[in-house]
């Protein structure tokens, strides 16, 4: 005879409408005062500070698309010295082999294609954005509608609390349930 598995933990989801982002800044910051997790936010447009609001952390897309570029400039340099000064030296009027100025324009050129290319490519995979889906997950967040979704994972989560909340925020319907995201 087998012993019963303890059942996994119910992940659930409680999703609020909005008609403004202003309602929604408010009650994502309070939220995460109150202890809610909020699994996500869903907008038409980007929303200046809904980052700090909802506590993600700082991007290191800038400090990667700085390292691409640092590593297309130096590719530019070794390419360039490479093939002028060393692999197939050209005599033009006397001038030196390895010209710096000449070589400005394709360093240039190199910086802003490597930090470019392996931006997007980073930020791709890092939001997993190659998978595509034309699966809409709430009706009208692409046009004029603020979502803010609040993760249920335990028997601790208040839907009493989190209602009250909605309801002081103006939300304009309220959903849940355990496939959103």
């Amino acid at each position: 005879m087998r012993a019963t598995e303890p059942s996994e933990k119910t992940v659930r989801y409680a999703a609020a409408f909005f008609d403004n982002e202003h309602d929604l800044m408010a009650i994502a910051a309070e939220a995460r005062l109150r202890g809610f997790e909020i699994q996500d936010v869903f907008t038409p447009y980007p929303i200046h500070g809904m980052d700090r609001a909802v506590g993600l952390k700082r991007s290191r897309l800038g400090w990667i698309a700085f390292v691409a570029g640092a590593l297309g400039l130096i590719s530019a340099i070794l390419l360039q010295v490479w093939t002028s000064a060393y692999d197939w030296p050209l005599n033009v009027g006397g001038k030196p082999f390895n010209s710096f100025p000449l070589f400005v324009p394709v360093m240039f050129e190199l910086t802003v294609l490597f930090s470019g290319l392996i931006s997007i490519g980073v930020l791709f995979m890092m939001n997993r954005l190659w998978i595509m889906s034309k699966k809409k997950i709430f009706e009208g967040v692409t046009d004029d509608r603020f979502i803010l979704v609040l993760k249920q994972e335990d028997a601790s989560f208040d839907t009493e609390k989190a209602a009250r909340l909605f309801k002081k925020y103006n939300a304009i319907k309220v959903m849940e349930g355990d496939k959103f995201v």
